[in-house]
């Protein structure tokens, strides 16, 4: 199948009008509006992978199973450390992207510079196909009016044969309406021979401006192709990136273990291994300990109270009594 190009497509069947090489130029801005938002997309991407990282990096930067101890903790200082490389490739990862998105801009640049000069050379031709088109439409009137003057001049020659002197003027103005003529017909034919010199150099010129701009459409589609490309295989190698991190926390976990974590904080925060001796009842009055523990209770023991004081005696001296009924008391006298 034959390709389709550009120099073969665009053309109008009227000299001036210039409809075919604009819409190859509205395809061109067009495209380069593509190149434009692309590169802003990227951009932005960058950012919010910028901002992730930095949050993240601040994220494995708080505190995190700091009171932990023995293979938990391990894995926890694992998984800290590996977020913070995790934040470390978003960051790298950032910075490709805006590596991407400069390319991007300075490809950009760097075809619009080259159609710059284009553009120009071509805008500069079609001003002066569209001058000389003119020029030479007016020649032709100037040169259709004169031709017609001609005649009109030859037959009133024709017509007037009588009067000598009056004749002797019309082929005066006959000849003078020739010499119109002609130099309308030169001129009118030096402006088609230059109106034909022009349109061969413009439609050279179309024609190289047809494949530059083609060269430049293809070289925008594949570069901004593989612009997306890379992008992606950017974002793909950061979730493998983040998954091998990722891994070596699931690794550090599966060395975990719960029951040496047990023995570990037994081991490092062991009190003694003999439980207190039960509290005994004590009484307060013989000095004597129950042979059994006080059943745990919340009620306190019982409280013997002391038995009341004796009515004291009364004889004619005075005398003090103890209060207390003990036989190894006794009387004593002042």
């Amino acid at each position: 199948m034959k390709n389709l190009h550009y120099k073969d497509f665009f053309w109008n069947s009227d000299l001036t009008c210039t409809g075919g090489y604009d819409a190859i130029i509205q395809y061109l801005n067009d495209g380069k509006r593509v190149c434009k938002e692309v590169e802003e997309f990227m951009k932005a991407r960058a950012s919010i992978e910028e901002k992730y990282a930095k949050d993240l990096l601040g994220l494995s930067k708080k505190v995190c199973g700091h009171n932990e101890m023995n293979s938990l903790k391990r894995s926890l200082d694992v998984f800290k450390l590996q977020t913070e490389h995790v934040s470390l490739s978003h960051f790298q990862l950032a910075q490709n992207m805006k590596d991407e998105a400069k390319k991007l801009e300075d490809f950009r640049e760097k075809q619009k510079e080259a159609r710059k000069k284009i553009e120009q050379q071509m805008d500069a031709l079609h001003k002066q196909k569209a001058s000389q088109f003119k020029k030479t439409m007016d020649s032709k009137k100037t040169y259709d009016q004169k031709c017609r003057d001609k005649e009109e001049a030859d037959q009133n020659v024709n017509r007037n044969t009588n009067n000598t002197k009056h004749m002797e003027k019309l082929n005066s103005k006959a000849q003078q309406a020739k010499q119109n003529a002609d130099e309308a017909d030169r001129l009118y034919q030096q402006n088609v021979t230059t109106m034909g010199k022009i349109r061969d150099d413009w439609m050279k010129e179309h024609v190289k401006a047809c494949e530059m701009f083609e060269k430049q459409s293809v070289e925008r589609i594949n570069f901004l192709r593989n612009t997306v490309w890379t992008h992606l295989n950017q974002l793909s190698q950061q979730c493998v990136t983040s998954d091998e991190l990722y891994e070596e926390v699931r690794k550090s976990l599966e060395q975990c273990n719960i029951q040496e974590d047990i023995e570990h904080f037994v081991n490092l925060r062991r009190t003694g291994d003999k439980p207190p001796a039960p509290v005994m009842y004590e009484n307060f009055y013989s000095g004597q300990k129950s042979p059994t523990a006080a059943s745990p209770s919340r009620l306190p023991p019982p409280i013997t109270r002391r038995a009341p004081p004796p009515e004291p005696t009364q004889n004619n001296r005075d005398t003090l009594y103890s209060t207390v009924q003990d036989a190894g008391y006794s009387l004593i006298q002042y």
